[in-house]
């Protein structure tokens, strides 16, 4: 993440630091359930899945901006790193951590 407000990232460390999301069970079935809420959830483009990377473009409701968000599957290490960070401006106002908190929670709450 650049030292601007706009972006969260699990390999940061400080005000753009995030956790990421743990893995609870079959690390396969957890980046399957992960894309398929990506890909069900309205604003989200899926531009590149690959077996332990995906690449989403995310489109802001209100206005419309493309925020880029990563995930990569660290399944030795029992999670799935993410970054979210805004293409443009300063401040997201925490849009970014919002989407991920909101990631984590769709993804980890079926078990």
């Amino acid at each position: 993440c650049p030292n601007s407000p706009n972006c969260v990232c699990s390999d940061a460390s400080g005000s753009n630091s995030i956790e990421p999301i743990v893995i609870h069970g079959d690390p396969q079935i957890v980046w399957r359930r992960l894309q398929d809420y990506l890909a069900g959830e309205r604003g989200f483009m899926i531009k590149t899945a690959e077996s332990d990377y995906l690449k989403v473009e995310a489109k802001t409701r209100l206005l419309g901006f493309v925020d880029d968000v990563e995930f990569e599957l660290r399944a030795d290490d029992g999670v799935i790193a993410v970054r979210s960070a805004s293409r443009v401006g300063y401040s997201d106002l925490g849009a970014n951590r919002r989407r991920i908190e909101k990631i984590r929670q769709a993804v980890s709450a079926k078990k």
